[in-house]
């Protein structure tokens, strides 16, 4: 069984043959439950998301700002396991056609066994993983299975990141690389800034692989502002916000994040 990273690639190509951005959107498994998850999933693509990055709880998610914190702490308690992230993979992707990826800390997958973990990802319709605390020097175990599975690595890059180091990280990478706008969490932020135009740059001279930003991005006019640079635009925390609001409403939750996701999906167009 392979996985889905030739559906992401496809998928980041037609957004930039429509001379848009794509659309990433992230959201936890397990929140506020799993069926619950995969009902916000399946809503954020319905108002058009191109991706959505489903992300594996973590009691320590050191790149994520306190609404993620919450969400995570909501879906641990609620005891979301490892299967169950495959179980939201699989039915969102079957039930859009949509290419999904896993985003995780690396101890989750050395603990379960990276062989055990892309096999299944793999067989879920997975399209890849984002590792934002995985060293490139330290891949190699992951990369060799992640090939063999058809899932494409992505590996984050920071404003703090030097050009020497861009080239190794564009180089082990596949799929897309993951630009951090700034330097900091996850979080809604007033303004993107100046500094992930040059990541962006900065990145594209080292790899043809799209760079997508995120990190701050909460809404369609700064979708608008990354995308006049960037191949895709990725936002979670105002996703899981609009949930949290919702205050236990799982219908206006709904409502909310696809609400979010068209204006979004308007932003993301390189219109004038």
């Amino acid at each position: 069984m392979t996985g889905n990273i030739q559906l992401l690639s496809d998928t980041l190509a037609k957004a930039k043959s429509e001379d848009r951005a794509a659309l990433i959107a992230y959201l936890p498994a397990g929140f506020p439950t799993v069926d619950g998850a995969i009902a916000a999933i399946k809503a954020v693509f319905e108002g058009g998301a191109d991706v959505v990055e489903v992300g594996l709880p973590h009691s320590d998610p050191v790149l994520d700002g306190p609404v993620i914190q919450t969400a995570d702490d909501i879906a641990l308690r609620g005891g979301v396991k490892i299967a169950d992230v495959m179980r939201t993979v699989k039915e969102a992707h079957e039930a859009t056609g949509k290419p999904v990826l896993v985003m995780t800390y690396w101890n989750p997958i050395d603990r379960y066994g990276v062989e055990r973990f892309t096999e299944e990802l793999a067989a879920a319709g997975g399209a890849g993983c984002i590792l934002p605390d995985l060293p490139v020097q330290e891949s190699a175990l992951w990369r060799e299975h992640a090939d063999k599975h058809g899932l494409a690595t992505v590996f984050v890059v920071a404003p703090s990141s030097k050009d020497e180091r861009l080239a190794t990280i564009t180089a082990a990478g596949s799929g897309f690389v993951y630009a951090a706008s700034l330097m900091g969490v996850t979080g809604t932020r007033a303004s993107v800034g100046e500094q992930a135009a040059d990541l962006v740059r900065r990145t594209r001279a080292t790899a043809d692989l799209p760079v997508c930003v995120g990190l701050g991005v909460s809404d369609a006019a700064q979708a608008k502002e990354v995308a006049a640079f960037a191949d895709g635009v990725i936002v979670g925390s105002a996703f899981v916000k609009r949930i949290l609001d919702a205050d236990g409403d799982e219908a206006a939750g709904l409502a909310a994040v696809r609400e979010l996701a068209a204006e979004l999906a308007e932003g993301v167009r390189r219109v004038p």
